[in-house]
């Protein structure tokens, strides 16, 4: 994995390790030669991210719509950023510039991301790892929807792996890097879908 798409929230949760931990993932991905793909802003866990990996040597590339430069105060110390001109196109361009999808916690804007993420890699629009690092339980109950879902029948076997969620930033990115595609729908007989 060259370089990753992170997902995380451009807000800033009182509980101080939420910042922490984006400060760790940015230095940790820049410490490995990963460069980070990431929203383009300079506030919250965003920032934290992106400080982290430039101060320790890495590539950081935001991405940032136009209507948000101001209103997200865009990060012009990225070694890229891009404006484009609306949330679909910001999308596109972190499946297009990276080799795999992060997110660590953010909200409703981060959920967004990730559940694209997945359902393009469930059709076959990706075949790239889709990494959870679910610090401080912050997503167990997205993890046991998930598995709701799958029990229910709405996931099919062979998507039932998509997500890849660890409590450990190293050990998830390790199985990220194992990554080993699925069947998408794209390839499924339409007969036994």
């Amino acid at each position: 994995m060259k370089k990753l798409a992170v997902y995380c929230g451009s807000a800033t949760p009182a509980d101080p390790r939420y910042i922490e931990l984006a400060r760790d993932v940015g230095r940790t991905l820049a410490q490995r030669g990963i460069g980070l793909v990431y929203g383009g802003g300079r506030l919250g866990l965003m920032g934290a991210l992106a400080s982290a990996a430039l101060d320790a040597g890495g590539e950081v590339i935001g991405v940032i719509p136009e209507a948000l430069v101001g209103g997200e105060v865009a990060n012009t110390d990225c070694t890229e950023l891009r404006i484009v001109a609306n949330m679909h196109e910001r999308k596109a361009a972190f499946t297009h510039l990276s080799d795999g999808f992060l997110t660590i916690p953010g909200g409703v804007g981060t959920m967004d991301e990730l559940w694209e993420a997945v359902s393009w890699s469930q059709l076959g629009y990706h075949a790239k790892p889709v990494g959870l690092l679910n610090a401080f339980g912050f997503y167990d109950h997205l993890i046991a929807f998930n598995r709701h879902m799958i029990e229910v029948g709405f996931v099919r076997p062979a998507h039932q792996g998509i997500i890849i969620a660890e409590c450990e930033l190293d050990l998830l990115l390790a199985r990220m890097a194992a990554h080993e595609p699925h069947t998408p729908i794209f390839e499924m007989d339409p007969t036994k879908l």
